[in-house]
């Protein structure tokens, strides 16, 4: 599986990401529904292979619900049907979204390349912000952000480290004292643009 994020856009193309933002989407209010996603839609939408997906639920800016999967190799018709109903109901941060919400909402998927360890001493440099996601882990602990956190919050590659040990219950600079840290990439495909986000990767 590649790990650049070009690979995945070019398997997927502008019509496939479209796809998947219409099935996040139909999975999300199926779940808030309390009905089951019709399995007719995944097996209609691209099941190009993925390291895993992940659904962003935003509100006028704010984060709503992002809930995914990373770790295994996966279609992506399945990880974004996954991820969009659990978005919309299972993040533990907020409460279900209801009907009423579901409208107003801004949706956004995700599809990761397969994780790489960074070496401790190259670290804060060698992260790539705006490119780089960040898993930190220690013991039972481990937390996540996804690559567009990072630009999304102003944060450099060093705040970007320790916004990752907050999200694993870990200190600030955990990452400096034998936290273990791994890296990814994504293809980002915001709902407004999808054909836009693939075209934008490859030509980059």
């Amino acid at each position: 599986m590649s790990a650049d994020p070009r690979d995945i856009a070019r398997a997927l193309g502008p019509a496939g990401a479209r796809a998947l933002t219409i099935l996040a989407r139909r999975a999300a209010e199926a779940a808030v529904a309390g009905e089951r996603l019709p399995p007719g839609l995944v097996a209609a939408a691209p099941g190009i292979p993925v390291y895993g997906a992940f659904v962003t639920l935003t509100d006028r800016g704010h984060l709503r619900g992002c809930i995914g999967t990373l770790g295994r190799t996966m279609p992506a018709a399945e990880a974004v049907a996954h991820a969009g109903a659990r978005a919309a109901t299972a993040d533990p941060r907020f409460p279900p979204v209801t009907p009423a919400e579901l409208p107003h909402l801004d949706l956004e998927v995700s599809l990761l390349t397969p994780l790489a360890e960074v070496d401790p001493a190259t670290l804060p440099g060698s992260i790539v912000v705006g490119r780089d996601g960040l898993v930190v882990e220690e013991g039972p602990f481990r937390g996540l952000l996804l690559p567009q956190v990072a630009p999304e919050h102003g944060l450099d590659a060093e705040a970007f480290l320790d916004a990752t040990c907050r999200k694993a219950g870990l200190p600030p600079g955990c990452w400096r004292r034998g936290a273990r840290v791994l890296r990814f990439s994504a293809l980002v495909i915001p709902e407004d643009d999808p054909e836009g986000a693939v075209e934008r990767v490859l030509a980059g």
